[in-house]
């Protein structure tokens, strides 16, 4: 019987031991709450710490990391740390607390004061450094970077992510209460910003059609997301601001292959993020709406990327009063972006600093950005009130005198109908020229390059099924079957527009860049309500303001200038909406127009937008007022 039981227990033994050999088990980091804040910790550790501090086996300490050169490091010294670090980071608190380690850079001994009220060790090794800030530290001490989770209250994000010390990218095994995703953000305090690395430590979300290696890419299909692979690879759009230091946090709402979609009524597949502003239930516009959403909402994100094939950066960054540019087209190559229209295709940002969005222009668009900040002395203004009445025409008129009088130049109010009619040797009107180019040049590059074999590769796997869609983007490749119009066609129409923007309205110059700037308002003054019943989508025929960067190929950027009430039919009460002004130059201007964009807010002609309900003052967002 004993060797019976023997040879059972080895029998179990050897079957354990191969089961545990199958069972591989990846650490993927932990979730800590401290004082009511929850955390995320990547599970590599950054560095090592010799310490008396009682630790228990399975027990984390916090601890604080600052360098100095004081040989003497007393409470005025921790005093003003704590300081520093409150007003630096969000992510540091004074709950990391448990354990002070000074990194000394003075050729001295340290001398620390033993009434700092905290445990403290010391090194002098700058070989064992690790950035300051806030840390975790086991009982082996070993140091773990500590991530502030913060909750998509407005649903911006399609997926959250983290990226490991060899740089790769996973989704975020994280999550804090909310209702919605957790965003982990590292410490701004563990980033330094050098020539090399001007975007260190800028905390950035990418419209869900870019590509990033090892992570899926939905184009706003849900089909789409479960049928392909991860991307094997980061484009050079994104990979370009990953090597200048930027921290991608994850990936955000597109409407569906980023066509124009209305809040409810056409989302399907994925619910629209909430527009923070005003009453918290206004349309945040498309197809950038999670980027345009996220970043008017939330402090804790710096900067998104978008794409603007026919609005698609401006229309957010205009709704939500905040910073967001269409590029001179082709300034940045598209690839491992999904296309609307490669004539029409650009890679635009949205943000709320100006610095900031000068800079990361100057990464995104490399040697093609060139700085001048030597500026045109004409002004055009389209379409604007001649005679303000609303409080908010008045706002735009204000800002046109500002502007006027910190450039000494002349402004000319224009209607470029009239200037198409009077100088063009094309006869027909333009809105009626251009009436089919954009929705040809769309919907057939989009039935070829997406919906073709998205739905061949899809029906192979599904007995010859064909996948969801959303209404717009049918509605628009059945008109683009449909229609006798073709690409080259239409193509040819949007060059000879091209060609007569840059001979009659702005010109190259050779001290200014252009000759000309050209301003105009897209903003309606209006609610565009996302609980309203729409028609059924129709394709989007016309000529627009909004239009003419897309077929001239010249930059425009938008500028918040203010806001203006409304009464809102969702609190019945008076809210507010941004009021908005577009800045365009000639072809290849975009650092001139940023410089000056820069210099306005420097001046105090335009205010830094502020994240959360209102464009000045931020403030909460309705929708989350209820949360404690």
């Amino acid at each position: 019987m004993s060797k019976i039981f023997c040879v059972v227990c080895r029998c179990v033994l050897l079957l354990s031991v191969a089961l545990r050999s199958l069972a591989a088990v990846t650490n993927t980091g932990i979730t800590v709450q401290l004082n009511g804040v929850y955390y995320y910790s990547p599970p590599h550790a950054v560095g090592q710490l010799a310490h008396d501090l009682p630790v228990q086996p399975g027990e984390l300490k916090t601890v604080t990391v600052v360098t100095t050169a004081a040989t003497s490091f007393d409470n005025a010294l921790l005093s003003a740390m704590q300081s520093t670090y409150t007003a630096e980071d969000d992510v540091w608190q004074k709950g990391f607390s448990d354990l002070l380690h000074i990194q000394y850079t003075g050729a001295e001994t340290l001398a620390t004061h033993t009434n700092l009220g905290v445990f403290t060790t010391a090194t002098q090794n700058q070989s064992l450094f690790v950035p300051n800030g806030p840390y975790f530290m086991s009982s082996t001490g070993a140091l773990y970077e500590a991530h502030r989770l913060y909750t998509d209250s407005i649903g911006a994000f399609t997926e959250t992510v983290t990226q490991d010390a060899q740089g790769s990218f996973s989704v975020l095994p994280a999550n804090s209460p909310g209702q919605n995703l957790a965003i982990a953000v590292p410490s701004r305090l563990y980033y330094t910003k050098t020539a090399d690395k001007p975007l260190a430590g800028v905390r950035v979300g990418v419209k869900d059609i870019f590509d990033i290696k090892d992570l899926k890419t939905s184009n706003g299909n849900r089909a789409w997301y479960h049928l392909y692979p991860p991307a094997n690879e980061t484009g050079p759009a994104i990979q370009g601001l990953l090597d200048a230091g930027a921290i991608i946090v994850g990936k955000l709402k597109t409407s569906q292959f980023a066509n124009g979609e209305r809040a409810t009524a056409d989302w399907v597949d994925y619910h629209e993020p909430f527009n923070p502003r005003g009453d918290g239930y206004q349309d945040t516009s498309g197809s950038s709406a999670g980027p345009g959403a996220a970043v008017a909402a939330y402090d804790f994100l710096d900067l998104a990327v978008g794409s603007d094939t026919g609005g698609s950066v401006r229309e957010p960054a205009q709704v939500q009063g905040i910073l967001g540019n269409r590029p001179t087209h082709g300034l940045i190559s598209l690839d491992k972006v999904m296309t609307m229209a490669p004539e029409l295709d650009t890679a635009g940002l949205l943000a709320r600093d100006p610095s900031l969005l000068k800079t990361a222009c100057h990464v995104l668009y490399k040697q093609n950005f060139n700085i001048s900040t030597t500026y045109p002395k004409q002004i055009l203004a389209l379409d604007f009130p001649t005679t303000p009445q609303t409080a908010g025409e008045k706002l735009l008129d204000e800002f046109l005198k500002a502007i006027t009088a910190f450039l000494n130049a002349k402004i000319t109010n224009i209607s470029l109908e009239h200037v198409w009619q009077s100088t063009s040797r094309i006869s027909t009107p333009l809105k009626e020229y251009l009436n089919l180019t954009y929705p040809v040049l769309i919907s057939q590059h989009q039935i070829q390059n997406i919906r073709d074999p998205f739905y061949r590769d899809y029906g192979k796997l599904h007995d010859g099924r064909i996948p969801f869609v959303d209404p717009v983007p049918l509605s628009r490749w059945k008109y683009g079957e449909a229609t006798t119009a073709t690409i080259s066609a239409e193509a040819a129409k949007k060059e000879n527009f091209k060609s007569w923007f840059e001979t009659e309205i702005l010109k190259p110059d050779p001290s200014t860049c252009s000759d000309k700037l050209l301003l105009y308002t897209n903003t309606k003054f209006k609610p565009a309500y996302r609980n309203k019943y729409h028609e059924s989508p129709t394709p989007p025929f016309g000529f627009e303001l909004l239009s003419i960067s897309i077929f001239s190929g010249t930059p425009d950027v938008v500028v918040p200038v203010g806001e203006t009430e409304f009464w809102s039919n969702v609190t019945e009460h008076v809210e507010v909406l941004p009021v908005t002004v577009d800045i365009m130059a000639a072809r290849g201007c975009d650092g001139m127009v940023l410089s000056l964009v820069e210099e306005l807010y420097r001046e105090g002609i335009v205010k830094v937008a502020r994240a959360g309900g209102s464009v000045s003052n931020g403030g909460e967002i309705l929708v989350r007022r209820s949360e404690g």
